[in-house]
């Protein structure tokens, strides 16, 4: 587990640069989750490390794979002093948790409702699971993680291929946009976005318009 953690933040850091600060949060009976915080001119960005340590695996199966399955961490990304983003970092840290929580599979086009505002004052309590490869490209972690290496607790060892680590961007929704997603989809939610010219990364934005 260290070992990938350690493959994931070096992809964070070449593709980001340096973080300017980190917090780590702890939920009974998971693996610490960290929230690393790294600044572009105006825009800064929050990564989850911790997320991908453990493969996220079908809630309905018998017994999860302690190698198989997709793995992923979630990357924020939001115009600077605008908004208290850095009280972003819990919930982020709650989204991480969630597969190991609640049995989720994250992926593009699912939807995270946090049940409060991402941050205080935030005019969104849920986000949009975006496609990855834009901002972060994948970790492939076959060639990187050597063989009959120790993957997780109890010195397991990898007995097939990993899937490779996915960094997923997170599009904060409001409410309205949330309940149009829900019967629309994704794509079209999407779509209405980039139809108005929506900045995804503005933290005070309101609702686009939708019918």
């Amino acid at each position: 587990m260290e070992e990938i953690l350690a493959l994931v933040e070096a992809r964070l850091r070449t593709a980001l640069g340096e973080p300017d600060a980190r917090a780590a949060v702890t939920f009974l009976g998971t693996d610490r989750i960290e929230v690393l915080r790294f600044v572009d001119g105006d825009v800064v960005r929050y990564a989850t490390l911790g997320m991908s340590a453990q493969p996220m695996s079908d809630p309905t199966a018998a017994l999860a794979d302690p190698v198989k399955g997709p793995r992923a961490e979630l990357i924020l990304s939001v115009r600077a002093g605008l908004a208290d983003t850095d009280k972003v970092l819990r919930p982020l840290a709650v989204l991480a948790a969630s597969p190991q929580v609640e049995g989720l599979i994250v992926a593009p086009g699912t939807s995270l409702d946090l049940g409060e505002p991402l941050w205080p004052g935030a005019p969104f309590s849920s986000v949009l699971v975006a496609e990855p490869g834009g901002l972060v490209e994948d970790l492939e972690l076959n060639e990187s993680v050597p063989r009959g290496g120790s993957v997780g607790g109890g010195g397991r060892e990898t007995g097939g291929p990993m899937e490779p680590v996915r960094f997923l961007p997170l599009l904060p929704m409001t409410p309205n946009e949330a309940a149009w997603k829900r019967v629309r989809g994704a794509q079209e939610l999407q779509e209405r976005w980039l139809s108005h010219g929506t900045d995804l990364r503005d933290p005070l934005r309101t609702s686009v318009t939708l019918d």
